[in-house]
């Protein structure tokens, strides 16, 4: 019995230690990288004057963390969650899939849950790796692609 036991428990650690070397390791979007690009937004937005809804999502469309800044278009919640969850299925910017909308695929700007104007942005490592998205809306679409930047910009140390 004793030598079974001693089986079991070798059996289970190699399982366990075997499965755990064989995950693959990525890095994601924290919610503390979140917190400070809405941060960084927020006050790009109070030095402009605007008053913007900030949605941040990691790779898979999840919301990491949302802000409505006071008196900010109540409408404009679901156009930036929106924004975001475009640059979460495309790595690429909305502005970008405005683009390809008006040159390439007309059809994609009637997909529902494509946004393809201006003010979502993936967030990407240093690397190269899509970990997540944020989408910006409450001013000029050009405004809230400003503010998405800068949200991004405030955070490239941490995207190392």
């Amino acid at each position: 019995m004793k030598k079974l036991v001693s089986f079991l428990v070798l059996s289970v650690s190699a399982f366990f230690c075997g499965s755990a070397s064989a995950l693959e390791m990525r890095p994601v979007m924290t919610l503390d990288v979140a917190k400070k690009m809405a941060q960084a937004c927020e006050e790009k937005a109070i030095q402009e004057g605007w008053r913007m809804n900030i949605a941040i999502m990691d790779a898979g469309g999840n919301l990491v963390y949302f802000e409505r800044m006071d008196r900010a278009f109540l409408k404009s919640i679901d156009i930036a969650i929106l924004k975001a969850e475009s640059s979460a299925g495309f790595p690429f910017s909305t502005k970008v899939l405005e683009e390809i909308a008006s040159t390439r695929v007309p059809g994609i700007a009637h997909v529902p849950g494509i946004a393809t104007f201006e003010g979502g942005l993936p967030v990407m490592t240093a690397s190269g790796e899509h970990i997540g998205s944020i989408g910006v809306s409450g001013a000029a679409a050009s405004d809230d692609g400003i503010c998405a930047q800068v949200a991004i910009d405030a955070v490239a140390t941490d995207l190392q």
